[in-house]
C-alpha cells in the first residue's frame, strides 16, 4: 500500500526504485496506491516521461480506479469533532 502518492516529489533515485517495486509486482502481487493527483500530473512526481508512462502502464493494466471528488474527509471529521459545526482555520 502505497499512500499519498505524489504529495512530496521523487529524486531520480527514488523513482527508479518505486518502479522496480512495481514492475516486480506487475502481476504478481496487489498493489494499492492513493493519491490526490490524477495520472496526467504524474510525470510532476517522477519527472522522467518515459518512467511514469511505464509505471502507469503497469499500475493501470489490471487495476480497479476509483476517483473521488468532493471535500476532505479529514476536514470534515475535524468539524464535527469539535462539535459545533464551525469552520477550521487552516
Amino acid at each position: 500500500i502505497l499512500d499519498e502518492v505524489g504529495y512530496i516529489p521523487f529524486d531520480k533515485l527514488s523513482s527508479q526504485l518505486l518502479f522496480n517495486v512495481i514492475s516486480n509486482s506487475y502481476e504478481q502481487q496487489s498493489v494499492i496506491i492513493t493519491s490526490n493527483l490524477e495520472f496526467g500530473r504524474w510525470n510532476d512526481i517522477f519527472r522522467d516521461d518515459r518512467l511514469t508512462a511505464a509505471l502507469i502502464d503497469r499500475l493501470v493494466r489490471h487495476a480497479h480506479i476509483l476517483g473521488f471528488t468532493g471535500p476532505s474527509y479529514r476536514y470534515r471529521e475535524a468539524i464535527l469533532a469539535r462539535g459545533n459545526g464551525e469552520m477550521i482555520d487552516s
